[in-house]
């Protein structure tokens, strides 16, 4: 179920507001377009910014509107555990399939801390949890051996990793095992990732290309010729995504396709004129635009 090309969901709005009907237009375009699940409150879609009414609606949302046909992770991450704790169990109660939580950031906690952390949203649900490991964005590392004394939990399954280190997949194949489940957060590497064991993405340049993600993943399995002839094309696209802070690029993004607006949240700044000629060529030689 937690597999293939899964999108960390922007966030759209209007005068500052959360756009309710364009996130529910967003949904329903990677409903028709392959996208295999929904990550509602990621950080592509400004967890950071988002009030807490506004975090539980999106997840509200995004349950109502997938109905079943494909799952919601909703993401759940906070550096207050109990607050962690909190909105994974709404996050639960509301219908989700599953948990994103990210490592705590700014706290800095022990890999003992990390694990009494998340030992406390396993004990608080009945629902899988993906541990989202980010050390760019939360200072901290989880150790592969603290990933597996949680895996021995019964909610905990597997990892978005986007420690941008391959050889993580490998030494977390090693310890867990085949059934734990391992996603890349970083597209640009799903190629090699999906080769060495992993099963998909949590994307954020499924946000603007759902079919052509969709179709590496599922290519990842059945033909890898044809899934290194769509990575080529795609890695200009994942490059310029990043070309500043996510989401400002994705949103740019999006804004060209007509999805929604480019609108970002403070202190999150929309993308710089320079840069948006780069977006557009990528979108371009992605046959997007």
């Amino acid at each position: 179920m937690l597999k293939g090309s899964i999108v960390a969901l922007i966030t759209p709005f209007e005068n500052n507001a959360l756009n309710e009907e364009v996130y529910r237009k967003l949904i329903h375009y990677h409903m028709k377009n392959g996208t295999n699940g929904i990550v509602p409150g990621g950080t592509t879609g400004e967890s950071p910014t988002l009030s807490h009414d506004e975090h539980k609606k999106i997840i509200e949302i995004s349950v109502k509107e997938c109905s079943g046909k494909i799952p919601v992770i909703a993401g759940t991450g906070s550096n207050s555990t109990s607050e962690a704790v909190e909105l994974s169990k709404f996050a639960e109660k509301a219908g989700s399939n599953a948990l994103l939580v990210v490592t705590p950031y700014y706290n800095k906690p022990t890999q003992e801390g990390l694990f009494q952390h998340y030992k406390s949203i396993n004990d608080s649900v009945g629902i899988p949890i993906i541990i989202y490991n980010i050390p760019s964005r939360s200072v901290i590392d989880m150790s592969v051996e603290t990933m597996a004394r949680l895996y021995e939990l019964k909610n905990i399954v597997g990892v978005k990793d986007a420690t941008g280190d391959l050889n993580r997949v490998d030494q977390q194949l090693k310890l867990m095992g085949k059934d734990f489940i391992q996603l890349t957060g970083n597209d640009d590497n799903a190629l090699e990732f999906n080769k060495r064991g992993g099963v998909g993405a949590i994307s954020v340049t499924a946000n603007i290309a759902p079919k052509l993600t969709s179709s590496f993943q599922k290519a990842c399995v059945e033909n890898i010729e044809e899934a290194t002839k769509l990575d080529r094309i795609l890695q200009p696209l994942h490059l310029s995504l990043f070309i500043e802070s996510n989401p400002s690029p994705v949103k740019y993004a999006a804004s060209l396709l007509g999805l929604c607006n480019p609108t970002v949240r403070l202190p999150l700044v929309e993308l710089k004129e320079e840069n948006k000629k780069k977006v557009s060529e990528a979108l371009k030689v992605a046959k997007l635009l």
